[in-house]
């Protein structure tokens, strides 16, 4: 028995699935079985209490499942601190995030963990698509499909767009080694950050197929801090577009039109500061101020239909529709 054990774990390196929760007695359970039943045979599931109020309630789900997990309860200090605190806990080579409202695929591990070996990839980030579905809907889903992006510009990608689902990727634990975990100070956009810091180090691959289905409700803490929300993002691609370099920037058809379209797809964000600064990098490039500002007012009417579709389309309609969007913007993988 120890025999197999040690080659399991020869062939098939220990990923360490991670799920952070507060209060979240109600979706927990289902999370954690998706995690427990993958395909791939050696993972380890690690729940983190963030300091729960709810009288013990998600520290009994989590206690259901006995050693099939590694429970750790902590002060609340938001979920970046939660996420670091299993990152220092875990076994792993290999880090997967999974929200305690949000459900696996089977084989997600599996196929992420397969593409790395085929490839004979090492210190790569692997993301994936994912679906959309609402409340305990998950049977009329909605899948958001990702463009490959070529990692050269994968850092304007992110800024350009909002799409990447954390809870899709797979990631070697020597990528924190190198980069750091999770900002703590950010109470919404840690992921975002992160990502974009791996990015100037490592490479995000593409590797289609649904990974995990996210679920859209109304106890969501996005959902119920949207001031801080939109605050905290706008301050964060600020920063994300000072730090873009010129390699950063696709040059097809000219970086004049790529920094054009950050700064559109910025506006249309409500991300002022981040779309202004756009547009000055865009006429530092060449761009006419005639077509900056045309592109400016397309924009803002854009941001006006969005404010409208989020009172009569649903969550999960409107994040398809925004992935039909970006899947045209990005189909050539820029």
């Amino acid at each position: 028995m120890c025999m197999e054990f040690t080659m399991v774990a020869m062939l098939k390196p220990l990923v360490s699935i991670v799920i952070p929760v507060f209060n979240g007695a109600n979706y927990l359970e289902q999370a954690v079985a998706s995690a427990l039943q993958q395909t791939y045979e050696n993972v380890e599931v690690i729940v983190v209490n963030d300091g729960s109020s709810d009288g013990g309630s998600t520290e009994r789900v989590a206690r259901k499942f006995g050693s099939a997990i590694r429970y750790y309860d902590k002060p609340n200090g938001g979920v970046a601190s939660a996420l670091n605190f299993a990152i220092q806990k875990m076994e792993g080579r290999y880090f997967s995030w999974l929200s305690h409202d949000d459900v696996y695929r089977l084989d997600k591990i599996e196929r992420q963990m397969a593409y790395l070996c085929n490839h004979d990839l090492d210190d790569v980030v692997v993301y994936s698509d994912y679906d959309i579905f609402s409340d305990d809907d998950i049977d009329r889903s909605v899948t958001v499909r990702m463009p490959a992006i070529s990692p050269r510009y994968f850092r304007y990608w992110i800024t350009a767009s909002s799409q990447l689902h954390g809870c899709s990727l797979l990631i070697p634990r020597a990528v924190f080694d190198k980069v750091g975990g999770f900002d703590e100070s950010l109470r919404t956009t840690q992921d975002y950050e992160l990502w974009f810091r791996m990015s100037r180090y490592f490479e995000f691959r593409y590797l289609p197929g649904v990974a995990v289905a996210a679920r859209s409700h109304a106890r969501q803490d996005t959902r119920k801090l949207t001031a801080i929300v939109q605050a905290e993002t706008s301050r964060l691609y600020g920063d994300f577009v000072r730090q873009l370099g010129s390699d950063d920037i696709p040059p097809d058809p000219t970086a004049a039109c790529s920094y054009l379209s950050l700064a559109s797809s910025l506006w249309q964000r409500g991300f002022r500061d981040a779309a202004l600064r756009a547009e000055t990098l865009a006429i530092s490039a060449g761009a006419a101020r005639r077509a900056v500002i045309l592109r400016r007012l397309l924009a803002k009417l854009l941001l006006l239909a969005r404010a409208l579709a989020r009172k009569v389309i649903s969550p999960r309609h409107r994040q398809s529709l925004q992935a039909i969007c970006k899947e045209i913007l990005f189909r050539d993988g820029r």
